[in-house]
């Protein structure tokens, strides 16, 4: 299971802090005036910046502090200047423990993978310099012993196993470390709101004795290489970290200078470890992306350089003109294509459909041509009626009740249709009926007239729609584009499955630091109870801004801090997870969320 990655460019800073280190301890050591109070203003100077530099930190799990300690301003100058300490020391210790954690798995997945894998690694994925060397060395392997392939995969086991052990030891002994300042801050809390003069003095004194106990434990990492080991170049100088003085830890009041010396020499003992891991890790590092893939990036050098040169040849410089030829056919290809299948299909279908309104006020129906054909057919029908009846009807007589004297005077008629047509009213019966199916026609296209000036702007969509669709592809792409984000931070669906499965990892070594527990192993339990805040911080990170916007991160965020007391016992803990994954909708899965 992998976490996902905060910081891509920590090697990095790291290493240009070790050097900064280096470089001034080895100006202090040179210059004959070291120990004057000139040269010691300046590497306090020195120390105020890193500590300047360190404060700019990105959020992180909380100091295990009471709740009313939240109010900066009841806060006492000594107390807020060790908390600031505290916080850069976890900060340091997570980030440090994460930079382990990613290589290690790294090592770890490679370690579960096959002989033949394992050996395609140590050939193909090292950098050129490696693959010359362990081809050589296959083939010569394959004349002399015939066995290569299995001494090659042996080789590969004991490389990645060299790494697995110096990684999982460096988590072991930082996780450990970690556990125990937290539940040192733990302790001192409550003191250090309401009394810090006593309590300052007891855990700085604490928290250098931490220090000395890590030196102990990594110190002295660097003399474990083997004789055969496949890490190159030599490994760093030994930890050793600033202590103490005697008279200071005897003392149960400190001045205000005593506890900014201790406060400078906890920097420097901090940075000391930085760069003692900085270097051990990158000796153990997974390698770098550019490593792995050197054989790909490699053939893409060569296939560009082909075209390269391929372009070159027919290009104006030497003397051709077989490129622009080819971008003027392009160009023209790509004009016909859009006007034959793009711009004319458009505009044949928008002309169809709007040819009906463009002609509409020259030979579509009007309401003023139905009422003329409605009026000369009521006239028709009164002139027949009275013709038929013998009797004046009024003007506003029904046209309904006329039409039913024609049509039964029509009905009568046609009993002798020839003698009708010739003298009776037959023929002017059916010539009524003619303008009354004339009506009706007129009206019928009235109805359709209006009926298509309702629809215009349906037709006009339905005109615009492909454009329609290539936009709508174009915001699906961008979309996926940016939703591609697969860390925990991210907001694809990736990000989310990546957030539920730090919940499981917190999970994991919180069930893992009860086994340790039972088992009565109180050091690996502390390890365990490292890795917990580890992955809770981890966790912190990636949900804050999640949490923010939905207006759940109140509670999630004091969840994860309740999470992160050593004395809530361990059922509390798993019911609590579970509940996180259950509840909050940053930790919901995609498919609940719809």
């Amino acid at each position: 299971m992998e976490v996902p990655a905060e910081r891509g460019s920590m090697d990095v800073k790291t290493l240009i802090s070790l050097y900064s280190n280096k470089l001034w301890n080895r100006i202090i050591n040179i210059l004959p005036f070291s120990h004057s109070n000139f040269l010691g203003k300046i590497s306090s100077l020195y120390l105020q910046a890193i500590r300047t530099r360190s404060r700019r930190r990105r959020p992180s799990l909380p100091l295990p502090l009471p709740s009313h300690s939240l109010d900066t301003s009841v806060i006492p100058m000594e107390a807020s200047r060790v908390f600031d300490v505290l916080e850069d020391i976890l900060e340091h210790l997570f980030l440090n423990l994460h930079n382990i954690q990613k290589n290690l798995q790294f090592w770890q997945s490679r370690a579960e993978e096959s002989n033949a894998r394992k050996a395609y690694f140590m050939i193909f994925e090292r950098g050129p310099r490696a693959f010359i060397t362990r081809t050589v060395q296959f083939i010569r392997e394959s004349v002399a012993q015939g066995s290569s392939l299995q001494l090659l995969s042996q080789s590969a086991s004991a490389h990645i196993s060299e790494r697995i052990t110096i990684l999982t030891s460096l988590r072991y002994s930082l996780a450990t470390f970690l556990a125990q300042v937290h539940i040192d801050i733990d302790k001192f809390g409550e003191e250090l709101v309401n009394d810090p003069e006593k309590s300052l003095s007891s855990l700085l004194v604490t928290i250098n004795g931490l220090f000395s106990k890590l030196e102990a434990a990594i110190g002295h990492l660097h003399a474990t290489r083997q004789s055969d080991s496949s890490v190159d170049g030599s490994y760093s100088f030994p930890l050793v970290f600033e202590k103490l003085p005697d008279v200071n830890q005897e003392g149960s009041q400190w001045t205000d200078c005593e506890i900014r010396d201790a406060i400078n020499l906890i920097y420097q003992n901090l940075y000391k470890l930085d760069s003692y891991l900085s270097i051990l890790v990158s000796k153990h590092r997974k390698p770098r992306k550019l490593t792995l893939y050197w054989i790909h990036y490699t053939c893409g050098a060569v296939g560009l350089s082909v075209c390269s040169v391929w372009l070159l040849r027919h290009s104006s410089l030497m003397g051709s003109n077989d490129i622009e030829n080819w971008v003027r056919e392009a160009r023209d290809s790509t004009i016909t294509f859009w006007n034959d299948h793009v711009e004319q299909p458009i505009l044949s279908i928008r002309d169809e459909l709007f040819e009906t309104f463009r002609k509409r006020h020259r030979s579509v129906m009007e309401l003023e041509d139905v009422q003329l054909t409605a009026n000369s057919l009521h006239r028709m029908l009164l002139t027949f009626s009275e013709q038929t009846q013998g009797q004046k009807f009024p003007e506003n007589a029904s046209d309904q009740q006329m039409l039913e004297i024609v049509m039964a005077r029509y009905e009568k008629e046609l009993m002798h249709p020839i003698q009708n047509l010739l003298k009776g009213e037959l023929a002017h019966a059916l010539l009524i009926q003619i303008q009354k199916l004339k009506l009706d026609i007129e009206t019928a296209m009235l109805e359709l007239n209006q009926i298509l000036r309702a629809n215009e702007i349906n037709f006009a969509i339905l005109a615009a729609l492909p454009a329609f669709f290539v936009s709508l592809l174009l915001i699906m792409l961008v979309r996926a584009w940016v939703k591609q984000d697969t860390r925990a931070e991210g907001r694809g669906r990736v990000a989310r499955i990546q957030r539920r499965l730090l919940v499981v990892e917190v999970e994991k070594w919180i069930m893992q630091y009860q086994t340790c527990m039972n088992q009565g192993k109180e050091k690996d339990a502390q390890c365990m109870f490292g890795m917990v805040l580890y992955s809770l911080d981890r966790l912190y990170r990636a949900v804050e801004r999640h949490a923010k916007a939905t207006g759940e991160w109140l509670c999630l965020r004091q969840d994860i801090v309740e999470l992160a007391k050593p004395g809530l016992d361990t059922a509390s803990k798993l019911i609590l997870t579970a509940r996180m994954e259950r509840v909050y909708d940053c930790l919901l899965p995609s498919l609940k969320r719809q």
